[in-house]
């Protein structure tokens, strides 16, 4: 397994926001983390990327223990993270945006990133705080694919976007992980982060609650009643 999460708790004070889950993402995979509000999602991916205190029986990356890594040693490691709300440098360009995502590891092609992105090849001069929200999406992802992650964390990468950049995000998003790239995906629309991923972890109230393949999730009553829309069938 290139990620095997054993018992991770978060607490914000005395309130436990992740109640002490168990997750595995095995090399090459696209492995999806699907759950309302307030479910855990994002303190689970801030955890494993140490930008917030935890504590675990095991977090290991790639044979590495995490409970003893620094936040910055973890790009150079190839574990790279897009957050909720994309997090560019809004006052650089789209290119020197770019180049900052290489700079930790000096490698990164920006051209491949522009052969994804064409758009942003059309804006590369542009500031990045101009972009439309699709645009700064596209951004915060190219950003992380020029530091050639082993495992790309991504929170929720279709959120406040128009249903076509939604479709774009996530035909990119299966296009990283057939290029070999390790993806964990948190995202909210269930049924297309399900259709995308291998497998998938359902998260409710800190807790996971139903773990298993996206083809059988997808079938489950109970993900199609609360997560699909479906009414459960008589």
């Amino acid at each position: 397994m290139l990620l095997e999460i054993k018992n991770l708790e978060v607490r914000y004070g005395g309130i436990r926001a992740v109640k002490g889950i168990d997750l595995e993402v095995g090399e090459g995979e696209l492995i999806c983390l699907i759950g309302a509000n307030g479910a855990g999602k994002t303190s689970t991916l801030k955890a494993i990327c140490r930008l917030i205190p935890s504590k675990a029986e095991k977090i290991v990356y790639s044979g590495f223990n995490l409970g003893n890594a620094r936040v910055h040693e973890l790009p150079q490691r190839g574990l790279v993270m897009v957050p909720e709300g994309r997090g560019i440098f809004a006052q650089l360009t789209v290119q020197e945006n770019l180049a900052m995502g290489a700079y930790v590891r000096g490698g990164g092609d920006a051209e491949s990133q522009y052969a994804t992105f064409p758009r942003l090849k059309e804006r590369r001069h542009q500031i990045a705080g101009t972009l439309s929200g699709g645009e700064q999406q596209m951004l915060a992802i190219a950003r992380a694919l020029m530091s050639e992650p082993k495992l790309l964390l991504l929170d929720e990468p279709s959120m406040g976007l128009a249903p076509l950049m939604v479709a774009k995000i996530f035909e990119v998003v299966r296009d990283i992980a057939a290029r070999g790239v390790t993806v964990l995906l948190v995202e909210q629309n269930a049924r297309l982060a399900l259709e995308a991923a291998s497998r998938g972890y359902v998260m409710e109230s800190g807790s996971i609650t139903l773990a298993g393949r996206s083809t059988e999730l997808l079938g489950d009553e109970r993900v199609k009643e609360a997560y699909l829309g479906e009414a459960r069938s008589a």
